[in-house]
């Protein structure tokens, strides 16, 4: 099928940042007000299904929720939430305890999504349903399943316009990976199987991640290929127009991309990062430079891209998010976050 006219939900490109301000309201607080200043109008936020109805199914505390969504109005950012992780009542009897799989029934997390998007109707702009289904890790360590995953998207996606037929309901970000079953599926193939059992109807953008490995965010696709790049064409930050080819050839170009997670890692400590590690200008560098390449490449049809991090306050250098966070867990910027904050936006 050939492309079809793009029908924007969100200006081309849009700048928006992760952030982790859910157990500290001083820190939330702290945090929000670096992105306001960074000129960035979204944040990304987790609501972990099991820290807001955890004990039994119906019974919610929406202490944090409240808390965050009043801060981020009060700071005039967007909201990006993301909904995953599990509460242990809702899994499955045979495979209990897991950091984050579906549950049970996939009607008790539309039921979920349902009371989110009910109690801050038209206060939260946009949801992701999910993180990178297609590695087991995220699907409760059993192989991964686009079939099944586009049923828990069907269910969150109608609980969600139900009752706010406004707000953004964005895919997963899929994780890009070369690798098989039984550990994951790659992420291009993982969409052609959503495609495949019917999934277009149930998200108004599709969600990516795009972490730029070691590659210059300009490198062509099939220039990553190269060994010196990882060897794949998921390592680099175009990946994405791979991604972008699958919607338009499932018939999907009128939708919009949104880049869940992107970012260039400084890690010299973990090995199975350390290999694509940059240095702090050249994260910077190659942050602004993504976005440049977006707004200059991929208009109409890219929407809000989303850096990785804002850092959360627990971490140490022993954890790898920590190195490719913008913002030191004291709040300190790094050069990319002045960087981010200075380019034209």
């Amino acid at each position: 099928m050939g492309d079809v006219p793009v029908q924007p939900i969100f200006n081309s490109p849009e700048y928006g940042v992760q952030a982790f301000l859910w157990w500290k309201p001083d820190i939330a607080i702290r945090d929000l007000n670096l992105v306001k200043e960074m000129g960035f109008g979204w944040v990304k936020q987790e609501f972990p299904w099991r820290e807001i109805e955890g004990i039994q199914k119906g019974r919610y505390d929406w202490y944090r929720p409240d808390l965050i969504v009043s801060e981020a109005e009060a700071a005039g950012i967007k909201l990006l939430v993301r909904l995953d992780r599990q509460p242990f009542w809702a899994e499955p009897a045979d495979n209990q305890y897991k950091e984050n799989q579906p549950p049970a029934d996939y009607q008790d997390f539309g039921d979920f999504c349902g009371a989110v998007a009910s109690r801050y109707r038209g206060r939260i702009a946009a949801y992701q349903v999910w993180n990178e289904p297609n590695l087991s890790r995220e699907w409760g360590e059993r192989p991964p399943n686009p079939v099944e995953y586009t049923a828990l998207l069907k269910a969150c996606y109608e609980a969600i316009k139900a009752a706010d037929p406004e707000a953004i309901v964005i895919s997963a970000g899929l994780a890009p990976t070369g690798t098989g079953l039984p550990v994951a599926i790659p992420d291009t193939e993982f969409l052609q199987g959503m495609y495949d059992a019917g999934a277009a109807a149930y998200f108004d953008a599709l969600g990516v991640h795009a972490p730029g490995f070691k590659a210059p965010p300009e490198l062509p696709p099939e220039a990553a290929v190269s060994p010196e790049y990882g060897g794949g064409r998921w390592f680099a930050f175009r990946h994405v127009e791979d991604m972008r080819a699958i919607m338009v050839a499932n018939g999907d170009g009128h939708k919009q991309v949104v880049i869940l997670e992107m970012g260039w890692t400084l890690d010299q400590v973990n090995p199975d990062y350390a290999w694509y590690a940059v240095d702090e200008a050249t994260q910077a560098e190659y942050l602004v430079r993504a976005y440049q390449y977006a707004r200059e490449n991929w208009q109409p049809w890219i929407g809000l891209m989303t850096t990785v991090y804002i850092a959360n306050s627990d971490w140490t250098p022993e954890d790898e998010q920590w190195w490719w966070s913008i913002v030191l867990p004291d709040g300190t910027p790094r050069k990319a976050y002045f960087a981010l904050r200075d380019m034209e936006k």
